[in-house]
C-alpha cells in the first residue's frame, strides 16, 4: 500500500499576504477558491514537487505562525540561497551539517522552513 503525502496546511493571518510571499519564493498557485464567508482554500506547490501547501481561511486550528521546520530539498544550496536571495526572501547563510546543507527562511507569519541539499557540499 503507498502512502503519499499530498497536501500540508500553513497556518497564515491573512491568505493573500501569504499567498503573494509563497508565489515570491516559486510556489505555483494551483487553487483559489473561497467556499463561503468561512472557509477560503488556497493550494500551491514547489515546483517539482509532489506535495503542496494549504493556506486560506477556516482550514486548520493551528495558530498562524506556529508551523516549524517544514523541509523542501533542492539540488544544488548554493543555486537555491541565490535564487531565494535574488526574489527579496530573507534567507539564512549556508549551514553545512554531515546530513546536509541548509538555508532557513520564515514565512510572514513566521512559519520556518528548511531548504536541505541532502548531500553536504563538503562531500562535493
Amino acid at each position: 500500500m503507498d502512502i503519499k503525502l499530498e497536501l500540508v496546511a500553513v497556518p497564515v493571518t491573512d491568505a493573500d499576504r501569504a499567498k503573494a510571499f509563497y508565489e515570491r519564493v516559486g510556489f505555483h498557485a494551483d487553487h483559489d477558491v473561497t467556499v463561503s464567508e468561512e472557509i477560503r482554500f488556497v493550494q500551491l506547490t514547489p515546483p517539482g514537487s509532489a506535495c503542496s501547501i494549504a493556506l486560506g481561511k477556516g482550514l486548520t486550528r493551528m495558530v498562524p505562525g506556529s508551523l516549524d521546520n517544514m523541509q523542501v530539498v533542492v539540488e544544488d544550496i548554493e543555486e537555491a540561497h541565490a535564487d531565494l536571495r535574488a526574489r527579496g526572501i530573507e534567507v539564512t547563510e549556508i549551514m553545512d551539517m554531515p546530513w546536509g546543507s541548509f538555508v532557513y527562511f520564515s514565512d510572514p507569519d513566521g512559519n520556518g522552513w528548511a531548504v536541505q541539499q541532502t548531500e553536504p557540499r563538503t562531500a562535493r
